[in-house]
């Protein structure tokens, strides 16, 4: 159990070269297209941060529940909470971009809107920064203090560790009720100030949960073929096919619980946020993100062949990945550049932070023996038989 995982050459390439894929759409976005950029950088911050808060929840779950079969692969979470520290660079110019983004950052906008005055107390750049940084200091402080629980038990074992990464989870998933929420107001409902819902926080947050499920799954499978995690088996992807099958019916709940209340009450102050998605040339692209977010993980989950099989999995989880991205540009797009845009920028800025996110959870992964071999649960997690 002492595995640890080795980088190869092609690998750091591959990811170097889609890093620069994305500078470069960066790049040329801010000087032909600055609209395109800010919105561009805050879907793809976001989009992460999604994951990052989605696989961290998922681990202090695990810790919580005391679950014997996922502990093998609890180092992938644990290495996803090592974005983070990233993420909070990359936002740091998104403060810089609030005009571009948020109808609220305009003086001039508030002086004449009774609705944006009444928020100003909440919506205005100095507490919107201070807010800021309150989220990624509680973020990266818990969660690079799981870290060290995590490694610490690596090194003299016992249950000691195991118990205070059991207390530490639940404080955890009690910041992020409070932290998460307040990033999915601020920096995605806000967007459209004089919009807002009451499970938008929550159906974001099963967003990043269900997502990052993926992710870790994707993850595993892939590292399995290159022969890492020998000990996956069957009962192993079932289990993770399950909470993936859960969470596509919650996170399809979620958004149609959000639409259909919206679409029934029919009052002009809530379908504001649903015309432009329904009735214009997002239209596709919304019901799109019902298809492929539910839709299809719903029945191709049901198949047996496809359970079983490996490829066919990781084919469906890239097919997810791309759901959440359209999930998160439909949420920040409609609301800034009004205008469907699918091109350069989006593509190549979306690839450049998926080499980074790569290059990141594999550094991370490659620092330590990639299974925590004295966790008191391992042994049922090598050997994990369902019933």
């Amino acid at each position: 159990m002492d595995q640890k995982l080795v980088i190869s050459p092609k690998f750091k390439i591959a990811a170097f070269v889609m890093m620069g894929i994305g500078l470069i759409a960066f790049i040329y976005a801010f000087i032909s297209h600055p609209g395109r950029g800010w919105a561009n950088l805050l879907i793809n911050n976001y989009y992460f941060i999604a994951l990052a808060i989605g696989g961290t929840f998922y681990y202090a779950m695990q810790n919580i529940t005391q679950a014997g079969w996922s502990v093998g692969f609890n180092r992938i979470p644990l290495a996803m909470a090592n974005f983070f520290p990233v993420l909070f660079i990359l936002m740091i110019p998104v403060m810089f971009g609030l005009h571009s983004l948020y109808h609220w950052s305009h003086p001039e906008a508030v002086a004449h809107d009774a609705l944006l005055q009444h928020k100003a107390p909440f919506l205005n750049a100095p507490f919107f920064i201070i807010r800021f940084v309150i989220y990624f200091a509680v973020w990266i402080g818990l969660t690079q203090l799981l870290r060290k629980l995590s490694f610490k038990e690596d090194v003299e074992g016992g249950i000691r560790f195991f118990e205070k990464s059991e207390f530490l989870s639940k404080v955890y998933i009690f910041a992020l009720a409070l932290t998460a929420s307040g990033a999915a107001f601020d920096w995605i409902m806000s967007i459209d100030a004089h919009w807002f819902s009451t499970i938008f926080a929550l159906r974001n947050f099963v967003m990043g949960f269900y997502h990052a499920l993926v992710i870790i799954f994707l993850v595993v499978l892939l590292l399995n073929k290159q022969g890492y995690f020998p000990f996956l088996n069957e009962d192993h992807m079932r289990d993770f096919t399950k909470y993936i099958f859960v969470l596509c019916i919650i996170w399809a709940y979620m958004w149609f619980a959000q639409y259909i209340l919206i679409w029934y009450a029919n009052l002009p102050e809530e379908a504001i946020y649903y015309m432009p998605r329904t009735k214009g040339e997002f239209t596709p692209l919304f019901y799109t993100e019902l298809i492929v977010n539910w839709l299809v993980p719903f029945f191709l989950l049901l198949i047996g062949k496809i359970l079983r099989s490996k490829n066919m999995l990781i084919v469906l989880m890239i097919i997810l990945m791309l759901g959440q991205y359209v999930d998160v540009y439909m949420q920040v797009t409609v609301g800034t550049l009004h205008k469907l845009n699918i091109g350069f920028i989006e593509i190549g800025s979306f690839i450049g932070f998926i080499g980074l996110f790569a290059f990141v959870l594999m550094w991370s992964l490659s620092k330590k023996p990639l299974v925590s071999k004295n966790h008191p649960l391992l042994e049922e997690s090598t050997h994990h038989h369902g019933h």
